[in-house]
């Protein structure tokens, strides 16, 4: 005897709904649905080679999930001084002078020298800052900027980590170099990047967005 579930797909008026109705259930997946996870590594900053005795082991290890309209950026790192304060950078270049960077967050390692971070955000190949003309801009600390400069959109594909303090950076055998890498421009040194990565494809160019 025929089954039920065959008489319906027989049915050119049934199967059309049917057709109709997947269609629809596809079209209405976020575009996002078939991002792949991407993992890479960030190494010791290049410029503390000089340094043997700064954060010999150092390393870090990064993980993109796509989540929909946004990624879930997550850093893992070993190899960092005890219960020490670091900043993570979205950067345009992994090495000095590192182009345009954006401020991402914090990082704190534990008493073993581990310290990990999750982050939401635009992490892919979309990821640029962009500034359509010169406007006024808040000065909040003496070393601020009072006007952006201009410019056309800039990928930042790479990240980097900075010492929070030049203090903690010369205790743990680092230059103590003053940078701006935090939230009152009075950071430490670089520790981390993805200078294993080429300057203008940085890692974040593997998300697909």
């Amino acid at each position: 005897m025929q089954s039920v579930l065959s008489r319906y797909l027989k049915s050119p008026t049934l199967a059309t709904a049917a057709a109709a109705i997947v269609a629809a259930m596809v079209g209405a997946m976020p575009a996002h649905a078939a991002g792949k996870t991407v993992k890479f590594e960030m190494v010791r900053t290049p410029a503390l080679a000089a340094f043997p005795n700064c954060l010999a082991n150092v390393r870090a290890n990064v993980s993109i999930v796509p989540k929909g309209t946004v990624e879930q950026m997550t850093v893992s790192v070993q190899g960092l001084p005890a219960t020490t304060d670091f900043d993570l950078f979205v950067i345009q270049q992994p090495n000095a002078p590192f182009g345009m960077a954006w401020y991402q967050g914090d990082i704190e390692s534990d008493a073993w020298g581990n310290g990990s971070g999750k982050f939401m955000g635009r992490f892919s190949d979309e990821t640029f800052i962009v500034a359509p003309g010169a406007v006024p801009a808040p000065a909040e600390h003496a070393s601020d900027a009072t006007v952006n400069p201009a410019t056309a959109p800039v990928h930042t594909f790479h990240l980097g980590l900075w010492f929070n303090s030049p203090a903690d950076a010369a205790k743990a055998g680092c230059p103590a170099n003053v940078t701006p890498f935090n939230g009152a421009h009075d950071a430490g040194v670089q520790v981390l990047n993805t200078s294993n990565f080429p300057d203008l494809s940085g890692p974040l160019l593997k998300v697909k967005s």
